[in-house]
């Protein structure tokens, strides 16, 4: 797939930091911080580009991916804030990055314009489910760690383990808008596990938002 991006750079003192966004942020999408889990609402084009961005931050190590979405409006039928719901955006990033998303809000303050840059990723394919049993083994320590800062979500992972959200987003674009009639009816969703201690982040395709 292609994937038309813009990349910006700054400095947090000594370091210098990459950071990736899409050249066009997704309308049809949300996300939000709910009470037992992250909750996000997506339509079919907004799931096939931030499936594409999962994919690029396997690829992109060195690299925060930032996905600005808390300034949209949610899909019909869903308030977007409403006490302790807030809306956020997204940041995909490597463990061995090592950055702490407490420098999230400076960092972004300096970010500019950027330069833009087109990428050939493969398209995400059928996620790899894990073994249920190996989502409990002391072993099994590659899963995503969650953090919220400055009104953003933080999801720090491996490769392995975001080409398996890629999947997922990449089979909510193509099987929701089968499975989804309006007005209340059927839903599709998928979910993103996290470690233990956090909430996992449940995604729905949505095809009804406002104008």
């Amino acid at each position: 797939m292609k994937l038309h991006t813009t990349i910006h750079t700054a400095r947090l003192g000594a370091a210098e930091f990459k950071v990736i966004r899409p050249a066009r942020t997704p309308v049809h999408a949300l996300l939000v911080d709910d009470p037992w889990y992250v909750n996000g609402w997506f339509d079919r084009e907004a799931a096939r580009t931030t499936a594409g961005l999962w994919a690029l931050a396997a690829t992109s190590p060195r690299s925060l991916v930032h996905l600005p979405l808390r300034a949209n409006a949610a899909p019909a039928g869903e308030p977007r804030d409403t006490g302790a719901r807030r809306a956020l955006d997204l940041v995909l990033l490597h463990h061995s990055l090592q950055f702490a998303p407490s420098r999230w809000k400076e960092l972004r303050g300096r970010l500019g314009p950027g330069r833009p840059r087109t990428v050939e990723l493969p398209c995400p394919g059928p996620d790899a489910e894990p073994h249920a049993s190996a989502r409990y083994h002391r072993e099994d320590r590659d899963r995503f760690r969650q953090a919220i800062h400055s009104e953003t979500l933080f999801m720090t992972g491996s490769a392995r383990t975001f080409r398996e959200a890629a999947g997922r987003f990449a089979d909510l674009a193509r099987t929701g808008p089968g499975r989804v009639f309006n007005h209340g009816g059927r839903h599709y969703c998928r979910s993103v596990d996290c470690d233990p201690a956090d909430r996992d982040l449940h995604i729905e395709y949505r095809d009804e938002w406002p104008p």
